[in-house]
């Protein structure tokens, strides 16, 4: 159960900031504020141009903020791929998820939150910045469940799309195989919960041990989550589009990268070797994988920096 927290519902804990900055000035970085609820960091080339594309950085679930963090959780992941994508002529914008606002102010309820907020607000950075008519291309990369986040988001504006370990099924799916894996005793009981969630109806849950999936607090979120499925929506887009996993992704697993190259034949799919799902290399066990990720230190591999800034310049 311990991974499946860490996987996708570790949603309303209080964010850590790393305060790491370069060291030498190869980019230039401005915080931008798209509406109250979504602020961000825009990093730019020193020398942009017309031709300069834009890459717009969803994150994975939980309180994720810009740079990829949650409290407990420092890896710098998507700083790091911000920077290492500017200094190779690629603008980039990452930002806080709305609870990241909402905790600051104290107005989080878990209750009224929906997966559909999200994908509103993916849609309103890109027509934010689609209005200033100031790039070239505007690129959408999701990662985890930004992934389905941008793919939906990405159908009306954007010139391109990324997923970045992003999963091929629909969430209860997912969850019903790391449930059966991790517990299997349990299989049953999710699987029935799940049915409800499909009917649009919430349920009294009176299993503790499922609190984190399935507390009522959370049910609607599920309920608007589990509608939308990877392989329907990324059939939707009429634009180039690059899957991305890691060989070492303990949550998403290649399989599921492989579900959305099978939705979207004409997509390009890249596995990168012994990436894991902070997009750090990890030649080591498990051990070594999820140490990672209280790791801010560790840098990305660079080969999916060169895998997604070849993507980029190709359009």
């Amino acid at each position: 159960m311990k991974k499946l927290l860490l996987v996708f519902l570790t949603l309303f804990s209080t964010l850590c900031y790393s305060q790491a900055e370069t060291a030498i000035k190869s980019f230039n970085k401005e915080e931008i504020s798209i509406n109250p609820l979504i602020n961000g960091s825009l990093y730019s080339p020193l020398k942009q141009t017309k031709k300069t594309n834009l890459v717009i950085l969803i994150a994975g679930s939980g309180p994720t903020d810009r740079d990829g963090n949650q409290k407990g959780l420092t890896n710098n992941s998507l700083k790091y791929l911000s920077e290492e994508l500017t200094k190779n002529d690629i603008a980039v914008f990452s930002y806080d998820k709305r609870i990241i606002a909402q905790m600051k102010t104290g107005t989080v309820n878990e209750a009224t939150l929906t997966f559909d907020d999200f994908i509103t607000d993916a849609k309103s950075v890109l027509s934010f910045f689609k209005n200033q008519k100031k790039y070239n291309k505007i690129i959408i990369a999701g990662h985890s469940e930004g992934s389905l986040i941008g793919m939906i988001a990405a159908s009306d504006k954007a010139d391109a799309f990324i997923s970045l370990a992003g999963a091929g099924r629909t969430i209860d799916d997912v969850i019903v195989e790391q449930i059966t894996k991790q517990a299997p005793s349990l299989k049953e009981e999710v699987e029935k919960n799940f049915g409800i969630l499909k009917t649009g109806k919430t349920f009294e849950l009176k299993n503790p041990m499922l609190a984190s999936i399935f507390r009522e607090s959370v049910q609607p979120y599920m309920i608007s989550w589990i509608k939308y499925n990877p392989q329907i929506e990324i059939t939707k887009l009429q634009m180039p589009v690059l899957i991305v996993n890691g060989t070492k992704d303990l949550q998403v697993s290649v399989q599921e990268a492989e579900l959305l190259k099978k939705a979207k034949p004409g997509a390009e799919l890249v596995l990168i070797e012994n990436m894991n799902h902070v997009f750090k290399e990890i030649k080591g066990d498990n051990s070594e994988n999820m140490k990672s990720y209280t790791n801010p230190d560790l840098p990305i591999t660079s080969k999916l920096t060169s895998t997604i800034t070849t993507f980029v310049k190709s359009l």
